[in-house]
């Protein structure tokens, strides 16, 4: 879940199904001390995954989870990326070793977990492109990255166009969902 609306239908779903929360946030439902089993998790399950959510419930999965879910709030979020050096974010999210985390992301993922962050700072920057809210300078300097250039050279290396290119694009086809990048 990585959206208010995905929380909304999760917790929907919930209701529907008269499970006891206490709490649904991004990735995650807290049951409390209601013990969800057998049947009941079946159908959570199948039911989850008709509106296009996974259930994990291996520790791997959730750690995989909870590390995306700490990306997005970090790159999506309110939190300024120059101030935070990734391996001591991660690490204090997860509560895990960053080499660890890293590696089991890698062979989870297929890709590096600096190349996931990469992938979601692209996917920021066409959202902010498309609204137009604010300086490729000024999106430059949210995103952590050094310079105006720096950001060109990514997005260009990952989207195959300059910013400038994809701005006068405007054409949301170029954008992926949050759980595809």
């Amino acid at each position: 879940m990585v959206c208010e609306r995905c929380n909304l239908a999760v917790t929907s779903l919930l209701d529907e199904m008269n499970l006891k929360w206490s709490s649904v946030a991004l990735g995650q439902v807290d049951f409390g001390e209601q013990d969800v089993t057998g049947k009941t998790l079946d159908e959570l399950r199948l039911r989850l995954e008709g509106l296009g959510f996974e259930l994990l419930d291996d520790k791997k999965s959730r750690l995989i989870d909870k590390v995306k879910t700490s990306i997005i709030e970090l790159v999506h979020g309110e939190n300024l990326l120059q101030k935070i050096k990734l391996s001591d974010y991660i690490t204090e999210q997860v509560n895990h070793d960053y080499n660890h985390v890293s590696h089991l992301f890698s062979s989870t993922e297929g890709i590096t977990l600096e190349q996931y962050v990469i992938n979601q700072k692209i996917e920021r920057v066409k959202e902010l492109l498309i609204y137009d809210e604010q300086s490729m300078t000024d999106t430059a300097y949210q995103l952590g990255y050094s310079s105006l250039a720096h950001l060109s050279g990514q997005f260009k290396k990952n989207t195959g166009m300059t910013p400038s290119q994809f701005k006068k694009l405007k054409d949301v086809k170029f954008r992926k969902t949050l759980d595809k990048a």
